[in-house]
Parts: C-alpha cells; structure tokens; sequence
C-alpha cells in the first residue's frame, strides 16, 4: 500500500550508511522530531550528488527546525560506503540502503523495470504521520530551500498562504 498526506507511516528499518559506519536505522529512531526522507534514484551519477550535498551544506538549518534529513536510494550500504568516502564526506546525516524496495514501494517512488527510485521528498511529523511530498522525474533536482519553507509552514499549524515564509502571518479562518 502507497502512503498519502495524512498517513501514519508505519515503522521500517534499513541499513544504512552513516558518516563512515554501516548501521541500522529505524524511523521510531527519530520519534518526537520531524524527518524529512528523500529518494534519489542511483550512485555514482550526476544530479544526486548535488542534493546530497545540498541537504548536507543545509543539515543545521534542519536540526533548528528539530528535524532529521534522511536520504535513500535502492543502492547497498557498501555502495553509499564507496561513494560517499569517494566524493561525498560532507554527507554526515544517515543514507538508507533500500536494496529490497520495499521503503521505494511504500512511498511510491519506485520504477519497477529499472529497480531504481524517483526523486521523492517527504515530511513525516514527530507523531509519524506523513504532512508532505513531492516526486519529480529522474533528471530534475529538488530545491532544498523550498523543503526548508515547507517545513516550517508545517511546523506554524497554521494556514500559510502562498510564498509564506517564516516572520509572515498564517491566515486566519473567518
């Protein structure tokens, strides 16, 4: 079954690399923070180092706000391991190795026949439930800035209307 806003995700565990070690990670880790996961589709390719790089260079930015970057792809631990002591150190935040699909079938984001990941962003609350998401084609990067801005508008609990940023009013309902 694919989650939808409004979802509670229910818990997973993958392995995942982490700034140099292979560990596991599960989302009930994160319990009481927001986690913003996102999907790119492969290692060793070209727009997905600019985003791991972007999420990482905006890492604190994310732990302000009390939330967790966690990025995925169908790649092994062993390959993020490669790749990431290769030519991606700056990445400190956890990398799921989503070798058996069932973390891309659950969000929606895998293509079958190619066995690899869209590139999908979603915002889990600290009670688990799933407040956003955006999948785009395999060769458009996602804005971290925009990520940023939408979870703070989901961190307001107001309503927030278009181009909101923080310091804005939210709207009030009549």
């Amino acid at each position: 079954m694919a989650l939808q806003v409004g979802d509670t995700v229910p818990n997973f565990t993958c392995e995942a690399y982490v700034n140099g070690d292979i560990k596991k990670i599960s989302l009930s880790d994160y319990h009481g923070k927001w986690v913003v996961l996102f999907f790119y589709p492969l290692d060793f390719t070209f727009v997905c180092p600019t985003e791991l790089t972007g999420f990482a260079k905006a890492e604190q930015e994310f732990t302000k706000c009390n939330a967790v970057v966690l990025g995925a792809s169908t790649d092994s631990a062993h390959s993020h391991k490669a790749w990431f002591s290769r030519d991606l150190s700056v990445v400190k935040y956890p990398v799921l190795a989503d070798t058996n699909h069932r973390l891309s079938e659950m969000f929606n984001v895998l293509i079958r026949d190619q066995g690899i990941a869209l590139r999908g962003t979603f915002i889990i609350d600290p009670d688990g439930v799933l407040k956003y998401q955006v999948v785009s084609a395999l060769n458009i990067g996602r804005s971290i800035t925009e990520t940023i801005r939408v979870l703070q508008a989901l961190q307001t609990g107001g309503l927030c209307p278009v181009d909101w940023h923080p310091g804005q009013d939210t709207l009030k309902p009549r």
